[in-house]
């Protein structure tokens, strides 16, 4: 499937697709390993640190959003150079579930009837932070939402490090001024004894300063959370899950999904 085409934003040598062949699978895992596991120190049970690939059992079921760099050789196996994971609900079968159903309760969007899409695993090579890469990688995400007509996107959103009281300001401003309608509203498995601050003692500018950048973007599209964080043991990450309804999605957000999936093809 190709992303790329007249009409699609792309400075003069990035380009966005979804992965094609297992080469691009391989060197979207060895992005991965250089973010998660040596740039934030997490782990799992799947990572080959002798091949340095970060992977998991889901690979096989998502297709991977790709940023790659045009002027890189893909066999030398560093083309990519971003990368988003998406897998919506159509793609499940039988006993598959989603990455998020091991951190969070889903049953309110499941229950809700409308089309999902789980995003994770987002990343960008550090030489690419700062410019137009992530642009690219998010107007590619919406010519997929649009194709897929895709209802609500959620997936779990991360902040560095497990104890939750060190991020106190932005996760109390998250869940006093954007927790999600209680009808989709999902809820953290695990009982770690987290509780927001109270309201009265938030400070905007501090929490927002805090945000991760990434969780701060959701918000502007219309982002909203659940109920609860969850703290991985693997990647050392405090979890929140984002919930972004498209139906509730503000004007420019809408205009930005509209313009970016005009042009180009999903072959």
């Amino acid at each position: 499937m190709s992303l790329a085409g007249p009409g699609f934003a792309q400075s003069c040598r990035l380009t966005v697709r979804l992965a094609q062949t297992e080469d691009d699978l391989l060197a979207a895992q060895r992005l991965r390993y250089r973010v998660f596991i040596e740039e934030m120190g997490g782990s799992g049970t799947l990572v080959d640190h002798d091949a340095r690939l970060e992977r998991d059992r889901f690979d096989a079921i998502f297709d991977h959003l790709l940023l790659i760099d045009e002027a890189r050789d893909p066999a030398q196996g560093d083309h990519v150079v971003g990368a988003y994971r998406l897998l919506p609900d159509t793609r499940l079968t039988g006993a598959d579930r989603f990455y998020c159903d091991d951190e969070f309760d889903l049953t309110p969007l499941r229950a809700s009837g409308r089309r999902l899409l789980e995003l994770g695993r987002s990343c960008i090579d550090p030489l690419y932070r700062g410019g137009t890469g992530m642009l690219q990688l998010w107007q590619g995400l919406a010519q997929y939402v649009l194709r897929h007509e895709i209802d609500i996107l959620f997936g779990a959103a991360s902040f560095h490090g497990d104890d939750p009281r060190r991020w106190a300001q932005s996760l109390g401003w998250l869940h006093h001024h954007h927790l999600a309608p209680s009808e989709i509203r999902v809820r953290a498995r695990q009982d770690n004894g987290f509780s927001p601050i109270a309201a009265d003692l938030l400070d905007r500018r501090n929490a927002l300063m805090q945000m991760p950048s990434l969780i701060r973007a959701y918000l502007r599209l219309g982002g909203e959370i659940g109920e609860g964080v969850y703290l991985d043991p693997d990647f050392r990450t405090t979890d929140v899950c984002i919930i972004l309804d498209t139906a509730q999605m503000s004007a420019q957000a809408r205009d930005f999904a509209t313009r970016s999936g005009g042009g180009g093809s999903l072959l």
